[in-house]
């Protein structure tokens, strides 16, 4: 019998993240500080609206692009907040979840062997997605000493004349970096000299502490190179209901629609109405979840110094990246003790990339009394790593 598979999938190893969860499934009394998913319940607005929709019988195929009422909230949210304006008609459509959109503007944009930069660490999906739409990806590392940012200097380094494309995936996961206005504008200004395109993946706009977030597309001449993805499962609580969206220029767009079009039909209809409620009256509960994490995130970072673990601090979404380099352990090593040993599951940090080694991705989109209960066993964990190496 012929091999049955593709070369290039059979290339990609499956994700870093999911063996962890495999086994803390099947263990008692382990607690997961891995999943990049929030605690909280959907807000009630939005619940009741999508199941009034199901009342009203509202169960049929929207638009390929989606609903028009949820595309011109979308286009009304993205001007207040980030003062960058798009026509409903023609430069924005709703997807199955952000990583529909990172696949699909991949897939509209490469041809073969175009060079696709991708920062790292980052999230998973980057790389793979890039190889399964026949570019090459290009792995910019990323340092600690950065503060986890995208520098010009680094970006300099790996442009070819193959390079097409910039992914750029701030607020980050895993680390919680953030890029500023003042961070953006030069690297805004080598894109338009290097002629570039620009996926920029906002998931997580909502959840930063500080400052606020800033889209690159706001930039001078930079909206017609910029795919800007966002979506509702982070800053709404809506993970399961699989609903984001993509902002591009009309040409770029319109070629992305074809793939969902042949692909996806139409992102679910019943999420469709539900988001609505979500850009209308969501704020409150946007605000109400970003202070909890802020809550989270400086409890997490507290927990870390009495540790003696160094750990930059997160500016965005809902990670820490502390470094666990001085145990003389890979991140692997460490991930598989920790959750051997004390029942607690973290992500290794090479999951997000080889960048990513002597590093650990601890999520505190979880409750304080999980968090209290599972740094607890991280500090027994590192006071004893610390003990076998007197």
């Amino acid at each position: 019998m012929r091999n049955p598979l593709s070369e290039t999938i059979v290339q990609i190893e499956p994700s870093g993240i999911r063996k962890f969860f495999d086994i803390v499934s099947e263990m008692k009394d382990a607690i997961s500080l891995g999943v990049g998913e929030p605690d909280f319940d959907t807000p009630w607005h939005i619940r009741e609206e999508g199941i009034y929709s199901l009342e009203k019988g509202r169960t049929f195929y929207t638009s390929n692009a989606g609903l028009k009422e949820l595309k011109q909230e979308i286009c009304r949210y993205l001007y207040r907040r980030f003062d960058v304006s798009y026509n409903p008609d023609s430069e924005v459509m709703v997807t199955v979840g952000g990583s529909e959109a990172i696949d699909i503007a991949l897939r509209a944009m490469c041809d073969p062997g175009d060079e696709v930069l991708i920062p790292q660490p980052s999230y998973v999906s980057y790389v793979p997605c890039t190889m399964l739409a026949g570019g090459k990806p290009v792995v910019i590392e990323l340092e600690e000493k950065d503060n986890f940012k995208l520098t010009p200097e680094k970006l300099l380094e790996k442009i070819t004349d193959k390079t097409k494309i910039l992914v750029m995936p701030f607020p980050n996961n895993p680390t919680g970096a953030i890029m500023t206005k003042e961070d953006l504008a030069p690297i805004v200004d080598i894109i338009i000299k290097k002629d570039l395109f620009v996926i920029s993946d906002e998931i997580y706009s909502e959840l930063t502490y500080g400052t606020d977030h800033v889209t690159i597309a706001a930039f001078p001449e930079m909206k017609d190179r910029t795919i800007l993805i966002n979506g509702f499962s982070k800053s709404y609580a809506m993970t399961g209901w699989r609903l984001g969206y993509a902002a591009a220029p009309h040409r770029i767009l319109e070629q992305m629609l074809k793939i969902h079009q042949f692909a996806i039909m139409c992102a679910p209809t019943t999420s469709q109405y539900a988001a609505v409620s979500a850009l209308r009256d969501g704020d409150n509960d946007v605000q109400m979840m970003r202070e909890a994490y802020d809550q989270r995130r400086r409890f997490v970072l507290h927990a870390f110094k009495e540790m003696g673990l160094d750990c930059f601090e997160p500016e965005g979404a809902f990670y820490a990246f502390p470094s666990i380099k001085r145990f003389g352990m890979t991140s692997d090593e460490f991930a598989t003790r920790f959750l051997r040993e004390e029942k607690v599951a973290v992500v290794p940090g090479t999951a997000f990339g080889a960048s990513g080694e002597g590093f650990l991705r601890v999520s505190y989109a979880y409750s304080l009394k999980n968090l209290k209960e599972a740094l607890g066993r991280m500090a027994n964990f590192v006071k004893r790593l610390d003990e076998e190496r007197k």
